[in-house]
C-alpha cells in the first residue's frame, strides 16, 4: 500500500485532469465576439506588441485588425520591485472589459511579458508575483496566463530547468484552485517541456508553444505539437520573426498546421507577436491586420 505521503502525492499529480481541462478549456473558449461566435480557434494578439500595453486604444486597434481578442499584459517590471499594472485598479479594470465587451472583443490571457528579459525563477519576489497574477488571471475574464521562461546564461540546462520547475510546483496548487491554466513560453523542444512538465506535475501548467522560436532554433514545429499533444498546450503563437507577412512566408505551413491540430483535438486561442513586415515593423494595422486575416482565413473556414 501507498503511505499516505505517497498517496497524497499521487493524488496531486493525478489531480482530475480530464474535468480540470475540459473546465479550464470551456472557460477560456467560451464564444462572446461576433467574429468567434462557434470557432474552435480564436485569433488575439499580445497588446504590448501592438504598443499598446495596458492601453484602451489596443482594444480598438484589435476590432480594426478583426481580431477576437487581446492578450493583456502584466505591465513592465525591470528592477523596480513590483510591475507598474494598472490593472489591479477596479475602475480601471471595469471599464477595460466593458469596452472590450462593447466592441465584441476577449481576452484571451493575462501576460507576464516583463519576464522575456530576466529569468523568471531567479527573480527574488517570483513566487508573490506570479501569485498576484494568478489571482489576476480570472478577474480579466479570461482562464489562461502566459509566463516566457528562460534561462539564466550562467546555468546549465538541467540547473535552470530544475529551478523553473520548482517555482511552478509550488504555483500549481494555486492555479488549481483558481481554475486556470499557466501556459510556459520556454526555449526548449518538445521532449524537453514534457521533462518539465512532469516534473511539475499538474493540469494546471501546460505549453504556450512559440511557432517561430521553434523555427529559429531548425525545429520540426508540426513534430513538436502532436509530440506535447492537446491537453498539454495552453496556446499557441503562430507567427515567426519579423521579415515578411506570415502569409508570405515559406517557413510555416498554416494549412498543414491546422489539419493537425483538428487530429488531435485541439482548441483554444492563437496569439498574434510578430510576422512583420520588416520596412513597416511598426505600422500595427498593417501587420496584424494582414496577419489576422490570413490566420482567420485558414483556421476559421471550412
Amino acid at each position: 500500500m501507498l503511505s499516505l505521503t505517497a498517496a497524497a502525492v499521487a493524488s496531486r499529480l493525478l489531480w482530475q485532469p480530464k474535468s480540470y481541462l475540459a473546465h479550464a478549456a470551456e472557460a477560456s473558449t467560451a464564444p462572446t465576439s461576433a467574429s468567434g461566435v462557434g470557432q474552435r480557434y480564436k485569433v488575439a494578439a499580445s497588446d504590448w506588441m501592438m504598443l499598446k500595453r495596458q492601453r484602451p486604444g489596443a482594444l480598438t486597434l484589435a476590432k480594426e485588425c478583426g481580431l477576437d481578442g487581446i492578450e493583456l499584459d502584466m505591465g513592465p517590471l525591470g528592477k523596480r520591485p513590483d510591475f507598474q499594472n494598472q490593472l489591479r485598479d477596479e475602475t480601471f479594470r471595469a471599464n477595460y472589459l466593458q469596452q472590450a465587451k462593447a466592441l465584441g472583443l476577449e481576452i484571451s490571457s493575462l501576460a507576464l511579458s516583463a519576464f522575456y528579459g530576466q529569468p523568471i525563477a531567479d527573480h527574488p519576489k517570483a513566487e508573490q508575483l506570479c501569485t498576484d497574477w494568478i489571482e489576476l488571471i480570472p478577474k480579466v475574464t479570461t482562464r489562461v496566463g502566459f509566463v516566457p521562461v528562460i534561462f539564466a546564461k550562467a546555468d546549465e540546462p538541467a540547473k535552470g530547468m530544475g529551478k523553473a520547475a520548482g517555482l511552478f510546483k509550488q504555483l500549481a496548487p494555486k492555479a488549481e484552485r483558481a481554475g486556470v491554466r499557466l501556459g510556459l513560453n520556454t526555449p526548449l523542444d518538445a521532449a524537453g517541456n514534457e521533462r518539465l512538465l512532469n516534473d511539475i506535475g499538474s493540469p494546471a501548467v501546460g505549453i504556450a508553444y512559440n511557432c517561430g522560436e521553434a523555427v529559429d532554433a531548425k525545429r520540426d514545429v508540426y513534430a513538436e505539437l502532436q509530440r506535447l499533444g492537446k491537453d498539454r498546450i495552453a496556446q499557441i503563437i503562430p507567427t515567426l520573426s519579423d521579415g515578411v507577412w506570415l502569409e508570405k512566408d515559406q517557413r510555416l505551413d498554416l494549412p498543414r498546421m491546422k489539419q493537425l491540430l483538428d487530429e488531435m483535438g485541439w482548441s483554444g486561442w492563437l496569439v498574434l507577436q510578430r510576422s512583420r513586415d520588416a520596412a513597416k515593423a511598426r505600422d500595427v494595422r498593417y501587420n496584424f491586420g494582414a496577419n489576422a486575416k490570413y490566420v482567420k482565413s485558414v483556421f476559421q473556414t471550412g
